[in-house]
């Protein structure tokens, strides 16, 4: 099989995903893997609803992406800033943001936001009271902190609606507008977008059951919060298909570029994925495994990735220059479901224990404690 793989990995992950699906994990997912820069597999398994009647997934199914959207959009929008010389990571976002303006927030800056660590709370229902940009940033402005900003890191998708407000205030642009012309129309990425056409519903999976409409979200972002302020948003909103991530991907393991596109530079790349903290493991905008990782056993701690709580997760080893991306609705019909965090476990492991010409090095021993 090409990229070094064992012939027996797409039975393999057939295997692990119908376990997945039967057990209810979610009712459908895709996954893309690449390799030795070669995409090398994209599948689909199950379908996009439970219904027996649904569309049957394959590798341009769109998902809501949930938290990929911080890495894929807004960490990728601020690492383009700052290589333009426009976003300095050490500058206060009240730098940026002059209304940010409350008193013990005045030190938070840009990199806090970016490793978690700018004291603020970890979530928070704001779509009850406030609706779009400005609404937000006043209600995140008026909240007391929960810690002194950089004394601990906890994830918080304030922070990224924060750092979207800042890239949108440098730019002029709205954040998917600027996504639109740096990021995936350079790569092609014709199937990743915020607030996609009704035209395109028939290939995107459905979230979770809304008891107000009695229907599942379809087509609009399941986070309310995003939801709120208008779909576009720095932490959530993005849909994408595991066909469209796999570029997104082999761009990163290319060092900033693929065909013709150049996104990033290769220095950007590795400083930005890098682990920040020694008591944490984030990177900026992204994470690296640690504890009981989404990543499983296997990938380096060089890796990075993220998940979304959609059931959505990417990887990228750089050790072995592999990516997988997992794509499913696990929301579907309800966001209790937690079958998905070991299948992202299964489909990590089973794809790094099928690489034929490197050695299976079991990295968990060494990480960080957690999640």
């Amino acid at each position: 099989m090409a990229g070094g793989f064992d012939d027996r990995l797409p039975a393999t992950l057939d295997s692990v995903m119908a376990a997945g699906i039967l057990e209810r994990a979610a009712p459908g997912g895709s996954i893309a893997v690449g390799r030795y820069g070669r995409h090398v597999l994209a599948r689909g398994y199950g379908r996009t609803d439970w219904a027996a009647d649904a569309s049957t997934v394959d590798e341009r199914t769109i998902y809501d992406l949930a938290s990929l959207t911080k890495v894929v959009v807004t960490t990728t929008a601020a690492m383009i800033l700052e290589e333009d010389g426009r976003l300095a990571l050490d500058s206060t976002v009240a730098w940026y943001l002059p209304d940010f303006n409350a008193p013990e927030k005045a030190g938070i800056t840009v990199r806090m936001l970016l490793t978690h660590r700018g004291g603020l709370e970890a979530y928070g229902p704001l779509f009850a009271q406030a609706r779009g940009r400005m609404e937000y940033l006043t209600a995140i402005n008026s909240r007391p902190l929960r810690y002194p900003p950089g004394t601990r890191s906890v994830y918080s998708d304030w922070d990224m609606i924060l750092l979207q407000l800042v890239i949108e205030r440098i730019t002029g642009q709205a954040l998917d507008i600027f996504a639109r012309d740096r990021i995936t129309g350079p790569l092609g990425m014709g199937d990743s977008f915020f607030n996609p056409d009704s035209t395109l519903f028939p290939r995107i999976a459905p979230t979770e059951l809304q008891p107000s409409i009695g229907r599942l979200i379809h087509g609009v972002v399941h986070d309310e919060n995003a939801r709120a302020i208008g779909g576009v948003s720095g932490h959530a909103g993005f849909f994408s298909s595991a066909r469209d991530l796999a570029i997104f991907a082999q761009m990163m393991l290319n060092g900033g570029h693929y065909g013709t596109a150049r996104i990033l530079r290769p220095t950007t790349i590795a400083r930005w994925t890098s682990r920040q903290d020694a008591d944490t493991s984030r990177a900026l905008g992204w994470d690296t495994p640690s504890g009981r990782s989404s990543a499983g056993r296997f990938f380096s701690p060089r890796s990075f990735g993220h998940t979304g709580f959609t059931g959505t997760s990417i990887w990228i080893d750089p050790v072995k220059d592999m990516y997988v991306v997992l794509l499913t609705n696990r929301v579907n019909p309800s966001r209790e479901s937690t079958r998905i965090f070991q299948l992202r476990r299964d489909v990590a492991d089973a794809i790094q224990q099928a690489v034929m010409d490197a050695p299976l090095v079991e990295w968990e021993a060494t990480r960080l404690g957690g999640q």
